[in-house]
Formats: structure tokens, sequence, C-alpha cells
């Protein structure tokens, strides 16, 4: 057997060897680019890659697999200088280009779902205070005021820390391709608010929205409470004031239980005491701030082996880190998925631009869904 130190200074006389072969193969991809360019020839050939594929890994013996996703990795690499070159994605470099930065925050409409005293609500009064307000009964109807012009910008909530990802709302996200201009990050805290006339002895039912049922599990278990989703928190509080019921209380904010004239009870009840929302802000319209510092995306993938893992090579290589992936169900296809991405980053950097503008050409069903400012 030899010695650890001897293999050592074979592996780095190899990796010197490979070093300078992958410079040699990405100045070849760097030619083939220029005459894709120069004879209009796409960027992408997935035939011609997949029979190399094939090839490598059955040559690559014991390791034909890590072969595989050695040359896939290199490849993605290749295409994407392939991409520069040709200056793939034109329409989506005019559409950021031309982006509005600032959003006027004076005589604009902002439509949220549910009712005053809502966690939607106060969110939208902290990014917007000046805004006028439209009141919206279903997430459906907040993107339905934004496309019909009715309102300028919607607020909707998309996960929590506790209770994960809102699917409906990222299931309307993937449906109407609007742009997100905004985020908000809000903690969220939960109180237990009922009749005046009521004590905590008398509780044995709580309303509420379903992701605040979710974030107060433990406390609703501890104290053996039924629960009963309700349209959205300050819902719940309006109507425990309209029924006056004893025994029902609603899991709200206490600025919704001040609204609807409810005493707390208790608060402090989520499971996790830094519960936060993230709460974004959607548009027709794109913007894109000096500050911006997170892009959404959405695609669907090829039928092809590895190909998340390919694409996130892509992002693994600039640096960039991914904050969110989310899979939902395609429409009237069956085992399908539309994919839903966030990661930190900004178009006013080239190299992020560029990637963009890559896999606008190469992702199936692919929409840049803005780059924003998240507070």
């Amino acid at each position: 057997m030899r010695d650890l130190s001897e293999i050592r200074v074979e592996i780095d006389a190899i990796d010197n060897e490979l070093i300078d072969l992958f410079r040699r193969r990405m100045d070849c991809a760097k030619e083939v680019g220029y005459y894709k360019k120069a004879n209009n020839i796409p960027v992408l050939n997935q035939k011609r890659e997949e029979e190399i594929l094939a090839e490598v890994q059955e040559k690559g013996g014991e390791y034909g697999s890590a072969a595989r996703l050695l040359f896939a990795n290199m490849m993605e690499l290749s295409r994407a200088l392939q991409h520069n070159i040709v200056c793939s994605g034109q329409e989506l470099r005019e559409r950021i280009t031309g982006a509005k930065e600032q959003i006027e925050t004076e005589n604009i409409t902002v439509a949220y779902q549910g009712i005053k005293g809502a966690n939607s609500f106060e969110a939208m009064c902290a990014l917007y205070p000046n805004a006028a307000q439209l009141s919206c009964k279903t997430f459906e109807d907040v993107f339905d005021a934004v496309d019909d012009g009715k309102a300028d910008f919607g607020i909707l909530p998309v996960e929590n820390s506790t209770a994960g990802s809102v699917s409906s709302v990222y299931d309307l996200i993937l449906k109407h391709r609007f742009y997100i201009v905004g985020a908000l990050d809000m903690r969220i805290e939960h109180c237990l608010a009922g009749l005046r006339q009521s004590s905590f002895e008398d509780i044995e039912i709580v309303w509420s929205h379903p992701q605040a049922l979710s974030q107060c599990e433990g406390y609703i278990g501890k104290h053996n409470l039924a629960p009963v989703p309700k349209a959205n928190t300050a819902v719940a509080a309006r109507d425990v004031s309209l029924e006056k019921r004893l025994n029902v209380a609603a899991i709200c904010s206490r600025a919704a239980a001040k609204e609807y004239g409810l005493q707390i009870l208790d608060e402090g009840l989520q499971d996790n005491p830094y519960n936060t929302t993230r709460f974004i802000v959607i548009s027709k319209q794109l913007y894109i701030s000096p500050g911006a510092n997170k892009i959404s995306l959405c695609f669907s993938l090829p039928h092809v082996k590895g190909s998340l893992y390919n694409l996130l090579c892509r992002f693994n290589s600039l640096g960039l880190n991914l904050t969110k992936i989310e899979s939902r169900p395609a429409k009237g296809k069956d085992f399908e998925y539309l994919f839903y991405l966030d990661f930190t980053g900004s178009v006013h950097s080239e190299n992020v631009t560029d990637l963009l503008c890559q896999l606008s050409e190469e992702m199936p069903e692919f929409s840049f869904l803005g780059n924003y400012q998240e507070q």
C-alpha cells in the first residue's frame, strides 16, 4: 500500500492536468458559441448531450454515474458561456432594463384579503400607510382586483415560519405570473380574544384562519380547545363579536381584538415565539429598485434525468444562495410540476442577468417574477 502523501502528490498532478483540460474544453465551447451565433443555431442540443452523457456513463465503468454527473456539470457551464456569446434572452433583458425603479406610494390602491385588523391589512399599512385600501374576500379576489385594474398592488401572505407555505397563494402566483415588487417579513403575535363578559375558563371553541390555528396547535391542544377555521383572523374576531357566544374566542392579533371590541384573555399563543409571516406585493407593472436583493422565478423542468440538479449547478457556480424552492402540481398534467424559486441577488449584477436570460431560453414555462427588496 502506498503512503498517503505519495497518493496526494499524484492527485495534485492529475488535478493540474484536469484544470488544463477543462480550460481547453471551455475554449472549444467558446468557439462553438461563436459558430452558433454566426449561423443562428440554438445553444441547447438536448439529443447530442444525452448521447454524450450515455457514452460517458458507459465508459466510466464503476464510476459511470459520477462521470455522468461531472460531464453534465461541464455541459451546463459550457452552455452558460455560449448563451452569453449569442446574447440569449434579449426580450427579458429589455424588460429588466425598462423596469421602473420606485413605486409611487401616493394615489395608489392596494388590495388585501380579509377585513380591517387582518394580518394582511396590518402588512399593507406597514408598507403603504397612505394607500387607498381594497378589502377582498379571497386570495383569488386580490389577484383579480390587480388584473382588472381595481387595485394597483396586492398584498398576500406566502409563508409562515411555523406553518410553512401558503400553498393556495403559490398556486395563484403560478397561474397569474404577476410581478412581485416587494416583500415584508412581519412578526405575528396571536391573542385569545373573547367577549367582554367571557372569562378564560368559559372558552371551549376557537375560531381563526387555518394558518393561525396551525401556528397555535400546541396551545390549542394543551387547553383542549376545539378549532374552527374562518376566512381570516380578523373575520374570526368580528364574528365572535357579532355572535356573542361566551364559550367562543378568536385567535387573532391585538389590533383585531381592539377593532371588534373584544377583550384579550391570553396572548403569545403561537408555538414559535419568533413566529413570522412573509408577505409579498404583486403588480402587473415591473418595478426594480436600486436596493433589490431577492429574485423570484417560476418554470417547469425538461423531462431529462438530473435536470433539477443541473439547474442548481448554475446557481452554485455563481455563488448564489437559494432561499426557497416550492413545487406545485401542473394543472391538467399527471405527475408534472411547476417550480417556484427564490434566491438572493440583483439584476444590477451582469452575471445574474445573464443567468436569468440563459434560463429563459432553456426552462419550459419560464417566468421572471421580479427582483425586489425584502424588508
